[in-house]
C-alpha cells in the first residue's frame, strides 16, 4: 500500500488550512485569566518542540491522556446513578467548573498531560439549542483540551454550523472517515484531518479518529446533508501504516465515537492490527478495566462529564514500558468548582437562566435513562403522548443522553424544568401520527431488537430498546435474529398481521411520508401541530406531580429487567 511521502508538504498546507478556515470569534478568545495563561504557556512549549534540539530533555517518566466524551452539554453538576449492590445509587458529579479544577491539578502533578474529548459537545441543553451551540464554545477553550473527535450529534445544527463549531475550538480536530459529499454517492476531501501526533519524554504518540458511520440513519437524515461517512475500517490499516512508518509512531491510539460495541468490533479487526488502545464514545458505557481485544484494548469513560478515563503510560529511556488505566469521577466534593469558570458560565447563561430554570412539574419518583428496556424518563414522554394522541400504538425513541434527576427541592419533590425537557428531548419535534399494518410492525420490531442485540457487534446501534405504550411485546433479547419476540398485544389482543394499527411517534427532519421512527411503508402519515415539549407541559400542568414508573410493556425473557448494557461476550459490567 503506497505512502503519501512525496506529498506531505501539500497535506501539511490542507491540514492547516482545515484547521483554520471555519474559525468563529465566540469562545477564541474568552478565558479565565489563569487558564489563559495555561493555554499561553502550552503554545509556547507547542513552538518549542519544533526546534531543534527540544526533546534533549529527560526520557523517562509518565506520559498521561485524559478523556471526556459524551457530555451533551452538561455544564452544571447533576445527579449521576451507580448501579451497586444490584440497586440505585445517586451522587452530584461533573459540570465543567470541576471538571476544570480535576485538569488543572493533573497538569500540575504531571506536564506530560494530554486531554482530548470525543464527541457530542454541542447538544443536549436548552443553553446549546438557544445558541446554535456558540455558548459552549468558550467553555471547552477555557479548559484547554489538547485535541476533539465529533460526535455523532454534532451535525444536529447542519454541516455548516458543525464546521463553524468545531473551527471555533482553539485545539485540532480529527476525523478519517467524514467527507464531503459530492453527490451520486462521491466523496470530496475529508473534512477534517485523519489523525494528529503528540511527542513527548522521547515517545510519539499518535492519534486517529472515527465516528459513526450509521449518523444518516440513527440521526434524522436532513442534519448531515453534506456530509458522507465511511466504515472505519476501510482506512484503518492505512493510516495505522502512515502512523507507525510515515509519522514513526510509537503508540497509536484511535479515537472513536462508534458505540462500545463498534469499537470492540473494530478492535478484533485484522485492519486494526498496530492500534494500542481505541479511546471511545457514544454509548455512555463506563469501562473500569480495559476490554482486551485481539488487536487493541478498548475503553469508553461514561457521559456527562461524570467521569474522566485516565491512561498512564510509564515511560524509560525514551519507550513505553507499562501502562495503567482508571475511570476517575469527578465528584464535586473531591473536585471544587473553578470559580472563573463558574463565572463564565453565569455570564453565558444569564439571558436564558430564567427560562431554563422554570419548572413546569415535579415527579415523585427519580428520572433516569440508564436501563436498555424501560426507563422512568421515557415512562414519562410516553403517559404524556398517549393521554394526548388518541392511537393503538404511541413510541419514545431508545435514546440514551439526558442525566438523572433524583434531587427534591423544599416541597419534598423532584422539579421538572424547561431545562430538563431539553436535556431529554434536545430536538422539540412536532409529533405525527400514522398507519401500519401488523405484519410490518412485528418486522420492524424484530429489525430494532436486533439493532440493539445484534450477535455480531459489528451490527449493533448505539441506541436502547425503544419504548411505546398501549402494545405489550415480550422478548429473547440473545435470542436468534428475526426470531426473538415471543408474543405481541395490542389493545388487549395478539398483533394481527392483516390489521392496520394507528401509531405515534415524533417526527424525524428528512424522513419520507412512509418512514416513521424507522418503521417503513407507514400510510396516512400526518404532522400534528403540536411537539413533544408542549405534550409534556400540557401532560405536567394538569397531571403533576407523576410517578412514571416502567410498566412492564417490554418483557425481556432471557435477562433482567435492570439490564445496564447492551454489550455481551466481554469481561465488562456497567456500575
Amino acid at each position: 500500500m503506497a505512502l503519501p511521502f512525496d506529498d506531505k508538504k501539500s497535506r501539511l498546507n490542507r491540514r492547516k488550512f482545515l484547521r483554520n478556515s471555519f474559525l468563529t470569534g465566540l469562545g477564541a478568545s474568552i478565558a479565565p485569566l489563569s487558564l489563559k495563561s495555561a493555554n499561553s504557556k502550552k503554545q509556547e512549549n507547542k513552538s518549542k518542540e519544533g526546534k531543534i534540539g527540544s526533546d534533549l530533555g529527560p526520557k523517562s517518566g509518565t506520559l498521561t491522556i485524559l478523556q471526556t466524551t459524551d457530555v451533551h452539554c452538561q455544564i452544571h453538576p447533576h445527579d449521576e446513578l451507580f448501579w451497586e449492590n444490584d440497586q440505585s445509587v445517586f451522587r452530584k458529579t461533573a459540570g465543567y467548573a470541576h471538571l476544570a479544577t480535576l485538569f488543572e491539578e493533573a497538569r500540575a502533578q504531571n506536564p506530560n498531560t494530554f486531554i482530548v474529548d470525543n464527541g457530542d459537545m454541542f447538544q443536549g441543553s436548552e443553553l446549546s439549542v438557544k445558541t446554535t451551540g456558540t455558548a459552549i464554545s468558550p467553555i471547552l477553550n477555557a479548559l484547554n483540551y489538547d485535541l476533539y473527535l465529533p460526535g455523532n450529534w454534532e451535525v444536529v445544527y447542519g454541516k455548516k454550523n458543525m464546521q463553524t463549531l468545531l473551527g471555533g475550538l482553539d485545539a485540532p480536530k480529527i476525523c478519517a472517515n467524514m467527507y464531503h459529499d459530492l453527490g451520486d454517492g462521491q466523496k470530496g476531501e475529508l473534512i477534517f484531518p485523519p489523525y494528529f501526533t503528540w511527542s513527548k519524554l522521547g515517545v510519539k504518540i499518535g492519534f486517529l479518529g472515527y465516528t459513526d458511520h450509521l449518523v444518516p440513519i440513527r440521526q434524522s437524515p436532513d442534519y448531515s446533508k453534506g456530509i458522507k461517512y465511511t466504515l472505519p475500517h476501510e482506512n484503518t490499516e492505512y493510516y495505522v501504516k502512515v502512523l507507525k512508518e510515515q509519522e514513526q509512531c510509537d503508540f497509536i491510539i484511535i479515537l472513536a465515537h462508534m458505540g462500545l460495541s463498534q469499537q470492540i468490533a473494530l478492535a478484533n479487526m485484522p485492519e486494526a492490527a498496530g492500534v494500542d488502545y481505541i479511546l471511545g464514545g457514544d454509548t455512555h458505557e463506563r469501562v473500569r478495566k480495559p476490554i482486551q481485544c485481539k488487536y487493541a484494548k478498548v475503553v469508553e469513560p461514561g457521559a456527562f462529564g461524570s467521569f474522566v478515563g485516565k491512561l498512564d503510560l510509564e515511560v524509560k529511556d525514551g519507550k513505553i514500558v507499562g501502562e495503567k488505566y482508571d475511570l476517575v469521577e469527578v465528584s464535586v466534593d473531591k473536585y471544587k468548582a473553578n470559580e472563573e469558570i463558574v463565572s463564565m458560565i453565569a455570564g453565558l447563561e444569564a439571558p436564558y437562566v430564567e427560562e431554563i430554570e422554570k419548572v413546569v412539574g415535579y415527579s415523585k419518583v427519580p428520572l433516569y435513562r440508564y436501563f436498555v428496556v424501560e426507563n422512568t424518563i421515557d415512562t414519562m414522554i410516553l403517559d404524556a403522548l398517549s393521554w394526548k394522541v388518541k392511537v393503538d400504538v404511541v413510541l419514545s425513541n431508545g435514546f440514551r443522553f439526558c442525566p438523572p434527576r433524583s434531587t427534591p427541592d423544599d416541597s419534598g419533590m423532584i422539579p421538572i424544568t424547561n431545562g430538563y425537557l431539553f436535556d431529554m428531548l434536545p430536538v422539540d419535534a412536532n409529533v405525527r401520527t400514522a398507519k401500519v399494518k401488523g405484519d410490518i410492525l412485528m418486522k420492524w420490531l424484530e429489525k430494532e431488537l436486533n439493532n440493539v442485540f445484534a450477535k455480531e457487534a459489528s451490527k449493533r446501534f448505539g441506541g436502547w430498546v425503544v419504548k411505546f405504550r398501549g402494545m405489550e411485546v415480550a422478548f429473547n433479547a440473545f435470542g436468534e435474529q428475526g426470531k426473538r419476540v415471543q408474543s405481541v398485544i395490542i389493545g388487549g389482543k395478539p398483533l394481527d398481521p392483516e390489521k392496520v394499527y394507528s401509531i405515534s411517534a415524533c417526527e424525524r427532519d428528512g424522513d419520507p411520508e412512509t418512514i416513521l421512527c424507522r418503521i417503513p411503508v407507514v400510510t396516512d402519515g400526518e404532522t400534528q401541530p403540536y411537539t413533544l415539549h408542549e405534550v409534556l407541559k400540557e401532560y405536567l400542568a394538569e397531571h403533576s406531580p407523576v410517578s412514571p414508573v416502567p410498566t412492564g410493556a417490554a418483557k425481556i425473557l432471557d435477562a433482567p429487567s435492570t439490564l445496564l448494557t447492551q454489550v455481551s461476550g466481554v469481561d465488562y459490567s456497567f456500575s
